[in-house]
């Protein structure tokens, strides 16, 4: 497509707002996209450091979005909904062409619906897993979004379902890894022997989560280490305020400190070098099954936030992880809350790291949801946006 503005009209303004690591990555990867369109475009609102780096001017940074969980937001509540009236206010005074809000639905979804109510377009930029929670939340979708993107193949059917008009545009993940990646080569550009087995372990990129999961992760490897003679352990940050609250919780963990290496970012260069990773649930059990590495998931939520999630009833997905349910059945195990203790995460990752016919059985697998997820996301979100401004 190649869209052309009317001599002498104004430069076209785009409004995005990410929130946390993911969304960064996704709104970089369409702005660099629209800014290939229309060199002049002017993009604004709430992003990261790729977001930046892409050209867009940040109002706020992404992590102020970084809260996770029922109990987490309340806890955040007033601070949020004070930076959230005065972001649609300035988003209002700009008056943007469209505004694109990339995931954070709990709080992106208001902010579109404001701003569709006055009259602006609206997109929303990964749907919510509306394939996981309530339906019914795809039907109101429509009430805060002109269109919206979706990354995965099941979700538009659910919205077509709810006359929400829905494109799947692929992961762009899918199209950043490699079909078969080099795990020599990462392990050479992180200063590591080639040989020897290797743990990467993502906690999760929110405080609350790397408090809840790393020292369970750490005893899980500790234990593990018994077993998988010279075993050492990746743990990537994903930004300084992560690797300081790692750092911190790295002495009384009782696990050596010399076997663990804390890099800065590079969680993928950590997963490809890896043989087995252990992370919290995410877009990292996405990115490691692109990376066509076997891996545990282990996860727990506050407790209150189970409480009400079980006690209502709201998860209607068999899994939670997206391998599994990209595959629609349990091709990686998933340890969660009572679950997710230190022996058991051993267990299953000693399961990997000894079982060459199962490793090897996992591979087909992944590489044929990553061919279905490589679908040029970043052009195809880029395309969708640039009809509506149309």
């Amino acid at each position: 497509m190649s869209p052309t503005r009317a001599p002498g009209s104004p430069p076209l303004r785009i409004a995005l707002c990410a929130g946390e690591t993911s969304g960064d990555q996704l709104g970089a990867g369409l702005v660099a996209a629209l800014r290939e369109r229309f060199p002049d475009a002017q993009f604004a609102g709430i992003g990261g450091p790729r977001m930046r780096e892409a050209g867009m001017d940040t109002w706020h940074d992404a992590q102020e979005l970084a809260v996770m969980g029922l109990a987490e937001v309340l806890a955040h509540l007033p601070r949020l909904l004070r930076l959230r009236k005065g972001f649609r206010q300035r988003l209002l005074d700009w008056r943007p062409d469209v505004f694109v809000g990339i995931d954070a639905p709990d709080f992106n979804l208001g902010i579109e619906r404001w701003l569709k109510q006055r009259g602006l377009r609206t997109v929303h930029y990964v749907s919510p897993s509306v394939w996981a929670w309530r339906e019914s939340r795809a039907a109101r979708m429509g009430e805060s979004a002109d269109q919206v993107l979706c990354l995965f193949p099941m979700e538009p059917p659910i919205y077509a379902h709810h006359g929400v008009d829905a494109t799947f545009v692929g992961h762009p993940l899918a199209d950043a890894i490699a079909m078969q990646p080099d795990r020599t080569a990462a392990r050479q550009r992180l200063g590591l022997a080639d040989g020897g087995p290797l743990l990467a372990m993502l906690p999760g990129s929110r405080d609350g989560e790397i408090r809840r999961m790393l020292p369970v992760f750490l005893e899980a490897a500790a234990r593990l280490q018994t077993r998988i003679a010279d075993l050492k352990v990746l743990i990537p940050a994903a930004n300084p305020s992560c690797r300081e609250r790692i750092q911190s919780l790295l002495p009384p963990s009782g696990f050596p400190v010399a076997d663990v290496l804390l890099l800065d970012g590079q969680a993928q260069a950590a997963m490809i070098a890896s043989d087995v990773v252990l992370l919290a649930s995410g877009t990292a059990a996405l990115e490691a099954m692109l990376c066509k590495r076997p891996m545990v998931v282990g996860h727990r939520i506050a407790p209150l936030t189970y409480r009400i999630v079980k006690g209502l009833g709201l998860l209607r997905s068999a899994h939670v992880s997206l391998p599994n349910v990209l595959a629609g059945e349990s091709l990686v195990p998933e340890l969660l809350q009572q679950d997710c203790t230190p022996a058991k995460l051993a267990e299953a990752l000693q399961h990997w790291f000894t079982d060459a016919d199962a490793r090897d059985a996992l591979l087909p697998r992944f590489e044929a949801i990553h061919r279905q997820l490589r679908q040029s996301a970043s052009e195809r979100a880029a395309d969708a946006v640039v009809a509506m401004v149309r």
